[in-house]
């Protein structure tokens, strides 16, 4: 099968692919598909060839959607790296992904510099000795990949609980399936316009910019200084708020904190047909507010490993049935297993488990990983919920401890063992907080052997970990709360956390 922007651009050459609302510039089909010619070829004089791991270290803006269908024109797999990451942690990931080269822009280069090894070029200008313009990059005849729905085409970071990184891989087949199955859900109308103030290094930045051209409809981006990534620390509401009127926009994909701010912000337009809300649950209150304001909210869960949705709720039955995610979509096989591994009956807890096209193939050179994360029933996801008689779903916590703020994952023994690299630090303990705007936030409980307060924590904190893991939260004891086999009481943790007003 060819690339879908390929495929779209027979079909329907001169509708509208792209809107960046930031300058006003629009790109129909014919237009986009010219200018994706242009950089695969300039990534194939680069050096990068089928099969490749390009990285992209970009925020959502036109050159990020060229990279995008430019990587699947050319054959080569993308990995997208999280723009908000050190150059520590980035050096990692880059090592972790085997990247044959990477991409990035003026905003980005400084770090992008740690992949010394192989070539880096930037989508804008540059003096940066280590990074070369693309634009100066001499573009390159190159053969249009064909692939098969089973050839790998995305590979994508999540948080575990083990520290290390581990890299999603995705197939043509399980994004074309979400895709698919997120259309049969939410529906597709030939004027659809998609807006996308989602960073790509989560799925739900990047499935509009390939949905938008598997449906021939429009993707609409916000513009600088209205994205946040999926954190949503930057998200400008006003200015989203004015694209979406502007644009008669029909769709968002948003986390809550995103949608908490926009409600707060104003009326939303009447144009909006869907709002789906992710990344993080979506409290009660926040439904609440939609179904009194008639905002098309669609709550919906899903992860990397299943390319974005497994179950997603309509407004009709996020409003009658509190903090339901709905019904699991098209092709979606959804099983509740005990800790035996044996289906529960209806309305009964236990682990979320999922089998379908959307899942992925496996995490990159991890064969031990790949097999721990699957049984018979399919890919086991560690969240924690039941189902009703109708099918619905209520997604209810973790198996593992893992937090997850304003829509990124944090693993908190990765943060625990930053913590306790401080020479005042002798142990600490991390943990999620609820938050009225975040869902949840980073707190940690720390014994010092020194002189050292909140502040100094997250100062040295702040130069070693991105900024959503950063303990928001901290407090400190002579000796951390633990059973009496030794294991930290993570329950009685969170209760001194609040108690000493932290």
């Amino acid at each position: 099968m060819n690339d879908v922007l390929t495929d779209r651009v027979r079909a329907t050459p001169d509708a509208t692919a792209l809107i960046d609302a930031g300058s006003g510039r629009e790109w129909s089909y014919a237009e986009l598909d010219t200018a994706v010619d242009r950089t695969a070829g300039r990534l194939a004089g680069l050096g990068i060839e089928p099969g490749d791991h390009l990285g992209c270290l970009l925020d959502t803006r036109p050159a990020t959607v060229r990279l995008v269908h430019a990587a699947l024109r050319l054959g080569c797999v993308l990995v997208p790296l999280n723009t908000r990451l050190t150059p520590d942690q980035l050096e990692t990931r880059i090592e972790r992904a085997d990247l044959a080269g990477l991409i990035c822009g003026a905003d980005t280069e400084a770090n992008a510099v740690v992949a010394s090894e192989i070539p880096v070029a930037s989508v804008d200008e540059t003096e940066h000795t280590a990074v070369t313009a693309l634009t100066d990059v001499e573009a390159i005849r190159f053969e249009p990949a064909t692939r098969s729905r089973d050839d790998p085409c995305l590979m994508l970071a999540t948080s575990g609980t083990t520290g290390r990184p581990k890299l999603v891989v995705l197939t043509v087949g399980n994004l074309v399936a979400s895709a698919v199955a997120s259309a049969f859900r939410l529906g597709v109308l030939p004027g659809d316009r998609w807006l996308s103030p989602l960073s790509i290094y989560h799925m739900g930045g990047l499935a509009p910019i390939v949905r938008s051209a598997l449906y021939g409809t429009t993707a609409v981006l916000v513009g600088e200084g209205g994205t946040g990534g999926n954190e949503g620390g930057g998200f400008d509401a006003a200015t989203a708020r004015h694209v979406l009127a502007a644009y008669d926009c029909t769709g968002i994909s948003l986390v809550p904190t995103m949608l908490r701010r926009l409600l707060d912000d104003g009326d939303l337009p009447d144009s909006l047909r869907f709002v789906l809300l992710g990344g993080a649950p979506a409290s009660t209150g926040l439904i609440e507010r939609c179904a009194r304001r008639n905002v098309p909210a669609y709550p919906t869960y899903g992860m990397t490993e299943t390319a974005s949705q497994v179950a997603t709720a309509r407004p009709d039955e996020a409003f009658t049935h509190a903090d339901t995610v709905g019904q699991p979509l098209f092709g979606t096989d959804l099983a509740v297993v005990d800790t035996a591994g044996e289906r529960v009956d209806r309305g009964e807890t236990g682990e979320i488990v999922v089998a379908g096209s959307t899942v992925f193939a496996g995490y990159y050179d991890d064969p031990d990983a790949t097999a721990a994360a699957f049984s018979a029933d399919g890919f086991h996801t560690g969240d924690v919920g039941n189902r009703d008689a109708e099918g619905r779903l209520w997604v209810t916590g973790r198996l593992d401890e893992r937090i997850v703020t304003g829509g990124e994952n944090v693993d908190p023994e990765a943060v625990a063992d930053t913590l306790t690299a401080h020479p005042a630090v002798a142990e600490a303990v991390v943990v999620g907080l609820d938050d009225s705007e975040w869902g949840e936030r980073v707190g940690a409980l720390v014994v010092s052997e020194g002189d050292l307060d909140a502040e100094a924590v997250q100062n040295y904190c702040r130069e070693r970990l991105a900024g959503f893991e950063l303990p928001r939260t901290v407090g400190f004891v002579e000796s951390l709360p633990r059973t009496a086999s030794g294991t930290v009481k993570r329950d009685r943790v969170r209760e001194l956390l609040r108690e000493r007003g932290q």
